[in-house]
């Protein structure tokens, strides 16, 4: 996959998850994103929120990094995943998050109350 696709991609992923998560559509953060593909290759990405503006770029002033294999972030993508799949691939170290503490947790908890709220609609239904 080139960079070009990937840079497409993540645009995707991210503009599909703010959908399902709008709180955090105002959120001003810095996200590095690494994509491992074999041995040595790593694509590194530079995320800027709330634009969604992705650029091939190490983000040494990222504010949270997050990390996964490439093929799995494609799978994710093609299969369109919703907040609940991210949340268990998180959940299971098949993704990983890290930064400061307070945009992981605010994050965390925006999320966690959005995936509430979607159940108490189905449960409605």
């Amino acid at each position: 996959m080139s960079s070009a696709d990937a840079k497409a991609l993540i645009e995707q992923a991210v503009q599909d998850f703010l959908e399902e998560v709008p709180a955090l559509k105002p959120l001003k953060l810095v996200v590095g994103v690494d994509l491992i593909g074999g041995r040595s290759d790593l694509q590194q990405f530079r995320l800027k929120l709330p634009e969604v503006e992705v650029t091939k770029d190490m983000a040494t002033d990222a504010r949270v990094r997050v990390e996964m294999r490439r093929d799995f972030f494609n799978r994710m993508v093609e299969f369109e995943a919703k907040v609940p799949d991210w949340h268990q691939a998180f959940s299971e170290g098949r993704a990983k998050a890290t930064g400061v503490d307070q945009y992981l947790r605010l994050i965390a908890n925006v999320v966690e109350k959005q995936e509430e709220r979607a159940r108490l609609r189905r449960a409605r239904h």
